[in-house]
């Protein structure tokens, strides 16, 4: 193989768009608008359009625009979040930071994304806002989530941070991309994102005017205007080096994302007939834009094994994610206990992502997958 195999090949994509590039960064560097220059402008309504939200905020990254979310909606000390407990930490530690109460629920076996019955039961008096994950590109069952929302009176925050350009389906047909079902969405434009910049960045997004007027008071240090400080908020601004290149990438976007399809297609189809692994369910509510692709070993394959022997191949696999919140020393609770999220602990036990990015070729795809095969029958416990 004339390039190595990598988890995220940005290398390759950047060479493509690399003109373009260019050119933007050289307009800005004349201009010097640094901070809140015209790319930042251009770039939230083109994202806007995109999305068919009628506000995008951006913000520094997607862990402050989970931050910037929960001051906007009013949520005090002591107040319930329900989130999911198999996700990165950013989710909880958001709620955590801002001294609400992080309310870790279980996850669908097949999706990996909150189970709306496990949500249900956790609900209390104290609850006020539910934070589904569309974890690894695909979305949340948000007809459910949104029902239970309503029925009791709930906040709905989205962490699309995974699932920039996925439908959501409803049963009568209507779609709506990830992120602008609930009454705030949530994103990060992370490198290694479906839509990444080159640093740090992120947005939000509401249809409802009053909380995008107080979002953005929120991101900017809590002012309306130039030096009054109506709130307490906080500093968490997208560059405009950074938007320009969101911008640049925004056309591109369905095709990375129909790339990696291709590329999730050509697994499924190699994969199917291997008894020792599951490979990703697509659950027939939301299109799935493979963030990652992750399979579910049996339990009688040894995973460290596994991805050892991958790795010595040349073939970078990561584990998403090894130990789920609820057992995590940060996150560790007296209200759970070992083996009350059996989903997620067994997720955690047995779940391997495969490289998935925009530049995956045949060869590199028949290479892996020929690897793992082989591999996969050797490492047995």
């Amino acid at each position: 193989m004339e390039e190595p195999i990598r988890m995220v090949d940005l290398r390759r994509q950047y060479q493509k768009i690399a003109s373009e590039i260019s050119a933007r960064w050289n307009g800005i560097l004349d201009r010097t608008d640094f901070i809140q220059g015209q790319d930042v402008r251009l770039f939230t309504a083109h994202l806007a359009d995109y999305l068919s939200v009628k506000h995008v905020i951006p913000c520094g990254n997607g862990t402050d625009a989970l931050q910037a979310a929960m001051m906007a909606l009013g949520l005090q000390p002591g107040d319930e979040v329900i989130t999911a407990d198999f996700t990165f930490a950013a989710t909880a530690e958001v709620i955590a930071l801002l001294r609400l109460t992080p309310v870790l629920v279980d996850v669908s076996p097949d999706t990996f994304n909150l189970d709306p019955a496990a949500v249900e039961r956790a609900i209390t008096p104290r609850t006020k806002a539910i934070v589904p994950v569309h974890l690894f590109g695909q979305c949340a069952p948000m007809r459910e989530i949104l029902d239970i929302a309503h029925r009791h009176g709930l906040y709905v925050i989205e962490d699309a941070c995974q699932a920039m350009g996925a439908d959501y389906i409803f049963p009568d047909g209507r779609r709506c991309k990830a992120g602008t079902m609930g009454e705030i969405g949530c994103t990060s434009f992370f490198p290694s994102k479906n839509l990444g910049c080159y640093g740090d960045g992120g947005a939000l997004f509401t249809q409802d005017d009053r909380l995008a007027e107080k979002l953005r008071q929120v991101v900017n240090h809590g002012m309306k205007v130039r030096y009054r400080h109506d709130e307490i908020g906080c500093n968490s601004r997208l560059d405009t080096l950074q938007a320009a290149v969101l911008d640049v990438k925004l056309p591109h976007l369905d095709d990375y994302n129909a790339a990696r399809r291709r590329a999730a297609g050509f697994y499924d189809r190699v994969l199917a007939g291997c008894a020792l692994l599951k490979t990703p369910a697509r659950a027939a509510y939301s299109t799935h834009i493979f963030h990652q692709y992750t399979v579910r070993l049996d339990e009688t394959v040894d995973r460290t094994a596994l991805q050892t022997a991958l790795n010595e191949a040349g073939i970078p696999a990561m584990i998403y994610y090894p130990v789920p919140l609820h057992l995590q020393k940060a996150y560790r609770d007296d209200r759970y206990r070992d083996g009350d999220f059996p989903v997620c602990e067994r997720l955690s036990r047995t779940v391997l992502s495969l490289p998935m990015h925009t530049e995956l070729d045949e060869e590199q795809l028949h290479y892996i997958t020929e690897n793992l095969l082989r591999s996969v029958e050797t490492c047995r416990k």
